[in-house]
This record gives structure tokens, C-alpha cells and sequence, in this order.
């Protein structure tokens, strides 16, 4: 059994930058792919990005250019560098493991304006 545990996140101001972190323990050898979502209020958890294994990557499209995905296997952890943040990136982060239930608890991220 896999956890995540995400950090990193916070209170920035608009136009700052954030690194989120995620971080696995437990069966750690079975994870392939990782993406990190979010949660703004009132709406639906929506998908930020997608790591492989081998690094492949992918963003929404909205994001593209502003956030970049990266990962350390050898620290199991998961990087999301968010830089030029908007008051509406403003949400709870979590990682995830596609095609599993494996959720982290979330790290809140606030972008004030």
C-alpha cells in the first residue's frame, strides 16, 4: 500500500512562486505514473498535471507555461513548481495515483491579490 503526503503549500502573493511537494512511502517500487490535481471552492477537482515514471509529462492546458512537473524517484517525491500564481489558482492541491484510490491529504495553496 502506497501514501502520499503533499507540502509546500501556502499563503503568496500574486506573481509569486510556489514548489509543491509529494511524497510516497509504502509500496513505492509499484508506482508508474503521478499527477497532482486541484480543488478551488465551489468547484469540481480538476487535473493540473501528469509525470511517467520515465518523465513524460503533461499540463492542462491553461497552466502550460506557468507550472512544470518534475520528479526524484530515487526520494520518491514529485515536484509541482508553480510560478506567475493568479488569486485563481487558489485551491487544495493533491497528488494522486492514476487508476488507484490513492489520494494525498492535500496542501492548501491561497494567492492573494
Amino acid at each position: 500500500q502506497v501514501q502520499l503526503v503533499e507540502s509546500g503549500g501556502g499563503l503568496v502573493q500574486a506573481g509569486g512562486s510556489l514548489r509543491l511537494s509529494c511524497t510516497a512511502s509504502g509500496s513505492t517500487n509499484s508506482i508508474n505514473n503521478i499527477s497532482w490535481y486541484r480543488q478551488a471552492p465551489g468547484k469540481q477537482r480538476a487535473l493540473v498535471a501528469f509525470i511517467s515514471r520515465g518523465g513524460s509529462t503533461n499540463y492542462a492546458d491553461s497552466l502550460k507555461g506557468r507550472f512544470t512537473i518534475s520528479r526524484d524517484n530515487a526520494k520518491n517525491t514529485v515536484y509541482l513548481q508553480m510560478n506567475s500564481l493568479k488569486p485563481e489558482d487558489t485551491a487544495v492541491y493533491y497528488c494522486y495515483i492514476p487508476g488507484s484510490d490513492t489520494w494525498g491529504q492535500g496542501t492548501q495553496v491561497t494567492v492573494s491579490s
